[in-house]
């Protein structure tokens, strides 16, 4: 790894989407573009370059309110962007997500084919998120983006979604979201785990060198400088299955939530079991060092947080596992969508409600694809073989969840898949004097 100097990023070029924490709570919205007009998609991106957010811009009257443009492979062929210049973006990006699908363990219902409609096609070209605290103020932004794609002929809103906070801000499983967030060297932005420290830029923004001392470059450079890559997917969560498979592998209410504790990594409202290991405790919630543990030093056998815990399987932290975690590091954010599924309800009333999950870096390969096959679909990393995440791992047929405890480890058998991929695109999130560049270019 290469030693830490100091790192000024150009916040004032970079989206705010690619290094901001989302806000708490959140209204949220994505729509995707096709273009068909190469002039068109180009004034597009001269009039976004204007209403796009900076990362510089965190005290401005927008405040927790910002918008965010992203274009697949298939969108910047279609402004016309070079054959040569295309060969430079990397190949998982060029290739993709659909085309990953066997290699994320997309696959049975969660397979491409069974994809909503128009996900994982070469019509989705441009993908516009607009994130603010409140629907009034998520309407604001909206109405700021507007005037940027109407009256474009040649650019078509070809499908939206729409994402807000529970009233309960959790996810649709009942657990507290958004908690970790890595410190990023040069951003000004603090990381959730002060044990942690800050990775170099290059691991998230290109341009800039990374934690082996390589930089990520495109051609021409001003195409690639201060942009970043970010995986967008719609993951469907069957709820009901969910709740129903802690009632029946559980002893009493209050093992429902050890177990469902275990399984995740915190309590449900995202206290963590390294700090909180035997019961739940909101109260650390405003607590700054709510994230800031270790596993390899405290827990080393998992006896605590169990090695196959989402959690622990996203961000191994210190553990030994095999890879490097700061490797693998990504800034994730997600968002929920579709109404909550009633309290106490165990069968899913066939409403679409799930995450709407960014996943953003500057190495697709290496961070979101590597944890994604390597760590979430797979338990060799740490020793549990073939055995996927209890959440999101995934596969065609059950799996088993192990939770070490002494004298006898306790083993969840037959899990079903409880998060379904509806989708998903392998974006581009340019700076704002690339999505300027992409506006002038002719031919």
């Amino acid at each position: 790894m290469t030693g830490h100097t100091h790192v000024t990023l150009e916040l004032d070029d970079i989206q705010r989407g690619v290094l901001s924490p989302r806000p708490t709570p959140y209204a949220a919205t994505y729509i995707l573009f096709r273009v068909d007009d190469r002039d068109h998609g180009r004034e597009l991106m001269r009039r976004v370059s204007a209403v796009v957010t900076s990362a510089a811009d965190t005290t401005s009257p927008l405040g927790e309110t910002w918008v965010s443009v992203a274009l697949t492979c298939s969108g910047l062929a279609a402004l016309g962007v070079p054959q040569k210049s295309l060969d430079t973006f990397a190949w998982e990006f060029r290739q993709g997500m659909a085309a990953r699908a066997k290699a994320l363990g997309d696959v049975g219902d969660s397979a491409p084919e069974r994809w909503e409609a128009p996900l994982g096609t070469p019509d989705v070209h441009v993908v516009l998120v607009a994130l603010a605290p409140d629907s009034a103020q998520l309407e604001t932004a909206i109405d700021r983006a507007r005037p940027a794609y109407h009256r474009l002929s040649g650019v078509t809103a070809i499908w939206r979604q729409d994402c807000h906070a529970l009233p309960t801000e959790t996810e649709p499983f009942g657990y507290r979201d958004g908690i970790s967030h890595p410190a990023v060297e040069g951003s000004g932005i603090a990381g959730s785990n002060t044990l942690e420290t800050p990775l170099k830029a290059g691991e998230f923004v290109l341009g800039y060198p990374d934690e082996l001392g390589g930089v990520q470059t495109l051609q021409p450079e001003v195409l690639g400088r201060n942009g970043s890559y970010a995986a967008f997917r719609k993951l469907h969560q069957r709820v009901g299955a969910f709740r129903r498979y802690l009632r029946d592998n559980a002893t009493g209410p209050e093992d429902e939530e050890l177990l469902a504790a275990k399984i995740m990594g915190r309590w449900r409202s995202g206290a963590p079991l390294a700090l909180s290991p035997s019961h739940d405790d909101p109260g650390l919630d405003a607590d700054p060092y709510r994230n800031s543990f270790l596993y390899q030093q405290d827990d080393p056998a998992g006896f605590i947080t169990p090695g196959g815990s989402h959690i622990r399987r996203g961000n191994p932290r210190d553990a030994a596992v095999a890879g490097v975690p700061r490797l693998h590091r990504m800034i994730r954010r997600g968002t929920v969508y579709g109404p909550p599924l009633p309290d106490g309800a165990l069968e899913d009333d066939g409403a679409d409600r799930g995450l709407m999950f960014a996943f953003i870096g500057a190495h697709l390969g290496r961070q979101f694809e590597f944890v994604q096959s390597e760590w979430m679909n797979d338990g060799v990393f740490f020793g549990a073989g073939n055995a996927a995440d209890p959440v999101v791992g995934s596969g065609d047929g059950p799996g088993d969840f192990t939770i070490p405890r002494r004298p006898l480890r306790r083993r969840l058998l037959s899990l079903p898949r409880f998060v379904v991929t509806r989708g998903g695109e392998y974006c581009f999130l340019p700076s704002l004097s690339a999505l300027r560049w992409l506006g002038d270019l002719t031919g």
